[in-house]
């Protein structure tokens, strides 16, 4: 079968390989036939180390597909089922997941360097992993029963793959970490598919107010038609927050995972407001604060992991949203590509003209 390979952390290209076989299959496992994935920014993050992963492994955490087969003791789906790929699966039984925050189960990280593809190079059979478990940039995974999440039949796969990861993680931020309140200022910064779903998730809250702040004058335009009031360049931030009655926004998202961004973000934040941090950065990035102005302020800094809770719960609210009307999924992807140019979408992405592109998988 075809999988996408990056076989040497730091490499920027994908290999696109026909010799792939998806293994591991067997007790609690299900066998996925992926019909489209698309590229998030944490893919980027992977292949350049930011994120860990062991190499070589086939990226790709936003996928859907249809189960073609379930191992022995597998429950939550069947053959023929549509799911969507759950990239930090909960594992039920931990104190998070006993408490109801299974987004925060770490325990599929044990996973991670678990193969779940191999491939011949030289006449030696080689392992490959699948990003956090999943590795949707393939025709075929198998994966665990925790890291699939049955979606209804008549959701898209391309819409569907998208709820994957980006626009639960920005909606759910809205939704289920901030609750925004109706009437609300609220800031966006980053316009890429994350941010652009966190301010579709404002605006179903009933924010008053929703600025996006980008340096892309696209973007920025781009992210208007999804539900932002105004969009400015990040050199207006400062400016445009001290017009606003308390001197800052209710709340600031964070969706581009640098320390100078949040500090951007904790500034524009009003006292009492929340600077909300959604974007996945190094783990050696530091931002700063002194300690007089978090006690002075009382701004309150709320991370935000896959949406802010367990994800079957955001997915759902969000295919009610979609079937209501209330969120714009396909508007989201501007590109498509098969996998055999998936190297275009990493261009695409890297240079912001996309949103979202969509490897499609027949």
């Amino acid at each position: 079968m075809r999988a996408a390979v990056l076989h040497k952390t730091g490499q920027d290209t994908l290999d696109v390989r026909e010799d792939v076989t998806a293994v591991g299959f067997g007790p609690g496992m299900v066998r996925v036939r992926m019909r489209a994935a698309s590229l998030c920014h944490s893919d980027l993050s992977a292949m350049n180390g930011v994120l860990p992963q062991p190499a070589p492994f086939v990226p790709g955490h936003e996928g859907a597909g249809d189960v073609v087969e379930v191992g022995e003791g597998v429950r939550a789906v069947a053959p023929g089922d549509r799911v969507v790929l759950c990239w930090m699966a909960p594992c039920g039984r931990c104190a998070h997941c006993e408490r109801g925050r299974g987004h925060l189960c770490t325990a599929s990280l044990r996973r991670l360097g678990a193969p779940g593809f191999r491939y011949e190079e030289g006449g030696v059979a080689v392992d490959a992993s699948g990003f956090y478990g999943t590795g949707s940039f393939a025709d075929e995974v198998v994966v665990a029963e925790d890291a699939v999440i049955k979606v209804p039949a008549d959701l898209p796969y391309e819409a569907a793959a998208l709820i994957g990861c980006g626009v639960t993680t920005g909606v759910g931020a809205a939704v289920n970490t901030a609750r925004v309140e109706p009437g609300a200022s609220v800031a966006v910064i980053g316009a890429g598919g994350v941010g652009v779903a966190t301010v579709q998730g404002a605006r179903v809250c009933g924010a008053g107010r929703i600025t996006v702040v980008d340096p892309v004058v696209s973007r920025r335009d781009r992210a208007l038609a999804f539900g932002a009031t105004d969009a400015i360049a990040p050199e207006d931030l400062k400016a445009t927050a001290k017009g606003l009655p308390g001197g800052g926004y209710d709340y600031v998202f964070e969706a581009v995972g640098r320390s100078a961004t949040v500090r951007a973000a904790y500034d524009a934040t009003r006292r009492g407001g929340a600077v909300i941090v959604i974007g996945a950065g190094a783990q050696d990035d530091l931002a700063q604060f002194t300690m007089g102005e978090l006690f002075f302020n009382e701004k309150r800094l709320l991370p935000s992991l896959y949406g802010g809770a367990p994800v079957p719960s955001t997915i759902a609210l969000i295919v009610d949203l979609w079937r209501a009307g209330r969120i714009d999924l396909d508007g989201m992807i501007t590109h498509r590509v098969a996998l055999t140019d998936v190297n275009d979408a990493i261009t695409q992405m890297r240079t912001g003209e996309a949103l979202r592109t969509v490897v499609t998988l027949a």
